[in-house]
């Protein structure tokens, strides 16, 4: 089953895309990849803040990196027409907003991964690395980017 059969099936729906915050682009594509500029959530036409392990907890975390994810394909259907044109999720880097005795960054970023492996597959299945910020732009809770391969 292609991607865009399985988001009808998971009735997913995908949000509007968001306009860049400042000087940058949403998507790049170079060759046969796509690269995807870092996102933060947004639900209901709104950011969505908050340091996790203070204000907000891991499954809410995961909620929102899963916001997060919706917006990357979002941004990639805009950038490529279709979702079929993904041939696989390359990388992905998640970066929380949390404390610094925080440690279950995987287990945030895992929103964003398994709506991937949803949607694509094991084409959904990516390189990835969750880390830990102090702080990231208007206090968001998690902000990820993504390089996806790409078909013609």
């Amino acid at each position: 089953m292609n991607a865009e059969a399985r988001i009808t099936q998971l009735g997913i729906k995908l949000p509007d895309v968001a306009a860049p915050a400042a000087n940058y682009v949403p998507f790049r594509v170079v060759g046969n990849l796509l690269y995807l500029s870092g996102q933060g959530p947004r639900e209901d036409g709104r950011t969505l803040s908050g340091k996790v392990g203070e204000t907000v907890g891991v499954e809410e975390a995961y909620r929102r990196a899963r916001l997060v994810g919706l917006g990357l394909l979002a941004t990639t259907r805009a950038a490529l027409g279709s979702l079929d044109r993904v041939e696989s999720v390359v990388k992905l880097l998640g970066m929380v907003n949390a404390l610094p005795t925080f440690t279950d960054h995987p287990k945030v970023v895992n929103g964003c991964s398994d709506l991937f492996v949803e949607v694509f597959g094991d084409a959904g299945r990516h390189a990835r690395s969750a880390v830990g910020m102090a702080s990231l732009p208007h206090q968001i809770t998690v902000e990820i980017e993504a390089i996806l391969a790409i078909r013609p």
